[in-house]
């Protein structure tokens, strides 16, 4: 019994001690291997197991996310590289600004993530896409990064990924296979969420950028940031720096709709189209290299040092992939401890409504992983059948533990925000307090806003 105390202990120490030292600014994959050894010592795991099987090569491993992502994150790399070094970026920032106004960069920036992640693009492709343009609409604009990196999450990673009907994230596609229910299940409960999140998040990211102002807190660029001067030089015409975004996009979500709109398409192109769609990782590589090359084409400031370009990206891709899956390693050695197993029973075991219980089960099991994708995954195949056995309908236990994924997963050791601030050249110091209000505190209210419409007979 003492030996079960002190592994329970070890295991949430070790949670607080990632979340703790990534807040300290310490170097993130030190502070992930540092939190496994707490976790491997307190529950007297195996250490070669939970290393290897665990840590490194395991489901849930560092390597086996920075393998099957390597090509990913180094295709946007050198493709938010070269659109930046090209002026590429800093055309179409400069064209936004003279039709929205400059004090429109975060909106501008959460919509077109909002855009992108709903048409099915994947959020580590929107940040290396979006970076650079963000850049250079921050530097026109005058307003803190930070905020460029709240906007960032608020489009790529809250309300697109868990609430709006049909979105075809990898949240709403496990919910869906899990429960065989549609990807628009209980639609209106995931408007009334998405709602929500997008409201409060556009309503603080507004107050935020005011009192920066007020504060006489501006942009300032990081120690790797490649910006092109507007007023110097001959930028390439907006439409012609627009085209290659548009070319990568369109073969990312060509497939998907062709799909969708159930065209019947045979012989080598059908054959193409099958490979798309069941390559959701390797096609979106495809088109950034493709689009990549189109740009390098294109754009004579980059033409004749195209190679050094290039291989300048393949190194910013290196930093983000390693921090990322230090931080996925250690939700792998989380897994294999009895502790984890026991939150889970009490989760269920609370006495709370089902709702609400859902609520804190899928919060707890996303918060000590810090992956929404990995606990939601979790949920469905050990608790789910519970949920349904107590009576709750599977449209709104597919919405509800879809949206409630979304929130505590987005805690400081959460891959995703290591990635975006790694990319942003951001510490958590810097900007984490921005990230949490729009990543945790909003979807939260926006999960406790559907429970109660579902309360209410709202599906």
């Amino acid at each position: 019994m003492a030996s079960d105390f002190v592994g329970y202990l070890g295991l949430l120490a070790s949670v607080f001690l990632l979340i703790w030292l990534a807040l300290r600014g310490v170097d993130i994959v030190f502070a992930a291997l540092l939190s496994a050894v707490v976790i491997i010592a307190t529950n007297q795991l195996p250490l070669a197991n939970a290393l290897l099987d665990g840590f490194t090569l395991g489901k849930l491993g560092a390597f086996t996310f920075a393998g099957k992502f390597f090509l990913l994150f180094t295709a946007g790399a050198i493709f938010g590289r070269v659109m930046g070094d090209s002026g590429a970026a800093a055309s179409v920032a400069t064209a936004l600004i003279n039709r929205m106004g400059a004090e429109r960069a975060l909106t501008v920036t959460t919509l077109a993530c909002a855009l992108l992640t709903y048409g099915g693009v994947v959020v580590f492709v929107v940040i290396f896409a979006m970076y650079p343009l963000g850049l250079q609409l921050l530097k026109e604009a005058n307003i803190p990064k930070r905020l460029f990196c709240a906007a960032l999450a608020l489009g790529a990673g809250t309300f697109t990924l868990t609430a709006l009907p049909g979105t075809p994230s990898i949240q709403n596609v496990i919910s869906a296979t899990a429960l065989n229910t549609s990807l628009f299940a209980a639609p209106w409960l995931g408007v009334i969420g998405g709602m929500t999140m997008f409201s409060l998040g556009l309503w603080y990211l507004e107050r935020q950028r005011r009192q920066a102002a007020q504060n006489g807190e501006g942009f300032e660029p990081g120690p790797r940031d490649q910006l092109i001067d507007t007023d110097i030089g001959a930028l390439p015409h907006w439409l012609l720096a627009l085209f290659p975004l548009v070319v990568v996009l369109s073969i990312i979500m060509l497939p998907r709709a062709i799909v969708a709109a159930n065209i019947s398409v045979e012989g080598s192109f059908g054959e193409a189209l099958a490979f798309a769609n069941s390559q959701p990782v390797l096609w979106p590589s495809i088109a950034l290299a493709i689009g990549s090359t189109l740009a390098v084409s294109l754009f004579s400031r980059v033409r004749s040092s195209a190679l050094n370009v290039m291989g300048q990206g393949t190194q910013d891709a290196i930093l983000p992939l390693i921090n990322t899956a230090a931080v996925i390693g250690f939700a792998g050695v989380v897994t294999q401890t009895a502790g984890f197993k026991a939150f889970l029973g009490l989760a269920v075991g609370s006495g709370l409504p089902p709702l609400l219980s859902v609520f804190g089960s899928i919060s707890l099991i996303s918060a000590i992983t810090g992956s929404a994708s990995g606990g939601l995954q979790i949920f469905m195949q050990t608790l789910a059948p519970t949920y349904l056995e107590m009576g709750v309908e599977p449209d709104v236990l597919h919405r509800i533990a879809t949206i409630a994924s979304g929130g505590f997963d987005s805690l400081p050791h959460c891959g995703a925000v290591v990635a975006m601030l790694t990319i942003t050249q951001l510490t958590h110091k810097q900007a984490y307090r921005d990230v949490g209000v729009i990543t945790v505190l909003i979807p939260v209210v926006a999960t406790m806003v559907t429970i109660a419409a579902a309360a209410l007979g709202v599906r």
